[in-house]
């Protein structure tokens, strides 16, 4: 795979990041970086590798449908942390290194000797991503942190659902990937600042922080109003209307008319324009006062008018709407297509698959998926003779230890 994936593009060509840790969050973080053209050398436990390998409820030949995706654009090597051998190999490995991530319990990597103190020593250009649930200091640091908690403590769960249910889980692991891209600008900005200063430094991106701060006015809110936000289902509590509402042929579109322009343009295309001078819907104000009912009026006509006519009557009015999309509608949708936001990338198991492209776009520097996850331990004689030149005595014997 790595000899006939195509090269590294992307603005990052001239970083090599180590990746260490496993499941989601790190391995995240070094998949957005990887796929703008960072060298990213991931280093997983001999004949386990990261249990990503065998997540997902769908596992067509045994084989993980999450993996090709988190681990794209990675080159794989093996070794054993636990073991002083292999503990060396990351500090020479650090020596020419920018970045390396790690997402163990806090005080783990100082137990193995590779606290940033000592890897800084090493090379003090390196810029450490440090990525946990509760962050590297405080009473909760070294908790077992998981993305669920991490979006509980944010405020997250809490807001999320229907008010007549339980918080609800967001449907992705989004607590995890929050901290992996809150990790990924660290890693840039104090790249950016290594620039000036000449030295790395540690990135502590916290699963609950990364989630806590993308709460907007949440807690200010409570600070000075004492208002406490509340689960609302698919709607925004008095911006009207702006719901998900029904078809004939059983879809669910989103329209978002809760402007006073907008509705007027909206309630032109229900052939009911008279519903924008109406006392109860014609400001914003009035239409928040009115919500539910103004919902079911519109939910009535929208059942009367399939999807794909009703569509092109809103855009016709300029209104904003948009289906509740599944993956296959991603699949079919002719926008998605001609911006290329899914790719389709070779598989040595499954053959081409479908996956998201590389986000954000960038006009001059632009990343790419460039292979899939790779098998294990695929690129250990590429680092291990290549890069640090071991020769066959010394690999032979680390295999046979099973450090490698």
């Amino acid at each position: 795979m790595g000899d006939t994936a195509p090269p590294r593009q992307g603005p990052l060509t001239d970083l090599r990041v180590i990746e260490m840790g496993q499941l989601l969050a790190g391995p995240f973080c070094g998949q957005i970086l990887a796929d703008f053209g960072a060298e990213v050398i991931k280093i997983e436990q001999p004949g386990e590798g990261d249990p990503m390998r065998q997540w997902g409820r769908e596992k067509p030949h045994g084989k993980s449908l999450w993996w090709p995706v988190v681990a794209r654009n990675k080159k794989s090597v093996t070794l054993n942390l636990r073991e002083p051998e292999g503990q060396e190999i990351v500090r020479r490995l650090v020596r020419d290194s920018d970045i390396l991530i790690e997402n163990f319990r806090p005080g783990t990597m100082e137990r193995w000797g590779l606290g940033y103190d000592e890897l800084s020593w090493i090379n003090p250009r390196l810029v450490m991503v440090r990525v946990t649930g509760f962050g590297q200091t405080g009473p909760y640091a070294r908790r077992a942190g998981y993305g669920a908690i991490g979006e509980a403590m944010g405020g997250l769960r809490y807001v999320v659902g229907d008010p007549s249910t339980p918080p609800s889980r967001m449907g992705i692991s989004i607590g995890d990937e929050l901290a992996a891209l809150h990790a990924a600008l660290g890693a840039m900005m104090a790249i950016h600042a290594r620039e000036r200063t000449g030295r790395g430094q540690v990135v502590d991106s916290a699963i609950y922080e990364a989630v806590l701060n993308m709460m907007e006015s949440l807690v200010t809110e409570y600070d000075v109003a004492g208002y406490v936000r509340e689960r609302t289902g698919p709607i925004l509590p008095n911006v009207a209307p702006s719901n998900v509402y029904e078809t004939r042929d059983g879809k669910l579109l989103l329209i978002a008319a809760n402007q006073d322009t907008v509705f007027r343009r909206l309630a032109a295309a229900m052939g009911r324009p008279e519903l924008a001078e109406d006392p109860r819907y014609a400001t914003h104000g009035a239409r928040g006062a009115h919500q539910a009912e103004l919902d079911a009026l519109i939910n009535d006509w929208t059942r009367t008018i399939d999807l794909k006519p009703l569509e092109a009557l809103l855009e016709e009015h300029g209104v904003p709407c948009g289906l509740i999309y599944k993956a296959e509608d991603m699949l079919a949708d002719p926008h998605f297509q001609a911006r290329e936001a899914i790719v389709t990338v070779p598989h040595p198991a499954f053959g081409p698959i479908r996956m998201q492209n590389v986000a954000p776009r960038l006009s001059e520097t632009p990343g790419a998926v460039r292979h899939v996850g790779p098998e294990l331990g695929e690129h250990n004689d590429e680092v291990y003779r290549g890069l640090l030149g071991l020769g066959d005595e010394v690999l032979a014997d680390y295999r046979a230890r099973g450090i490698i």
